[in-house]
């Protein structure tokens, strides 16, 4: 968190949702706003993430609003896990109290990355995201939903090849049937321990692209 990141409370299904939001750096106008899902809670994911810091840092950077917030549950939100049903309306909600218009993107990683999937399933085509970044799709522990044919342009999804929590194969099941790209890291584990660096730039090139 940095000195000029907001600490907001928004409603959602289950009661108050702590949130943060960072604008772009420069303080220039937004080009829209990004809200990015924490890994799963029950194995101590919150927006503090390091990879949803990441995430939101290299969206500041490209311009856009980024807000990262807790799922039900965890820290200031109110409610219990929900196994990721309740934490896709989270999700919903969050981004009708944020961005109900305008140019939107939706980031996940892990556990987040699966709640993003439902949420993008139920917003388009009525709500098209004109950014979308996946990391460490947990494929192998959910069901996760494909993206829609048109999405592909705008997605991003990213894993690391010694990803020991998602399995890559669990990966590259999900995404085969959809022709799905994915941008493998190499030696990259689940939280991509000295590599956020190039995480960060892998996401600032999608986003300029």
């Amino acid at each position: 968190m940095n000195a000029q990141t907001q600490k907001l409370t928004l409603a959602g299904g289950a009661g108050a949702v702590e949130a943060l939001r960072d604008d772009p750096v420069g303080g220039a106008p937004a080009s829209g706003v990004a809200v990015i899902a924490h890994p799963h809670p029950l194995f101590g994911g919150t927006m503090d993430n390091k990879v949803v810091q990441t995430l939101a840092r290299a969206f500041t950077q490209c311009g856009w609003t980024a807000v990262r917030f807790n799922f039900r549950g965890v820290g200031a939100s109110a409610g219990v896990h929900d196994g990721g049903v309740g934490e896709a309306d989270d999700l919903l909600q969050v981004v009708q109290a944020v961005a109900p218009q305008g140019p939107l993107a939706l980031a996940g990683f892990s556990f987040g990355a699966y709640v993003t999937c439902s949420a993008i399933a139920q917003l388009w085509p009525a709500r098209a995201m004109e950014k979308i970044v996946l990391v460490g799709t947990a494929a192998s522990r959910f069901d996760v939903k494909p993206l829609p044919h048109d999405a592909h342009d705008r997605a991003l999804v990213i894993h690391g090849e010694q990803d020991d929590t998602v399995a890559l194969a669990s990966v590259m099941d999900w995404a085969r049937p959809q022709s799905l790209p994915v941008t493998v890291v190499p030696g990259g584990g689940h939280f991509f321990h000295g590599q956020l660096p190039l995480l960060k730039n892998l996401v600032v090139r999608h986003l300029r692209s």
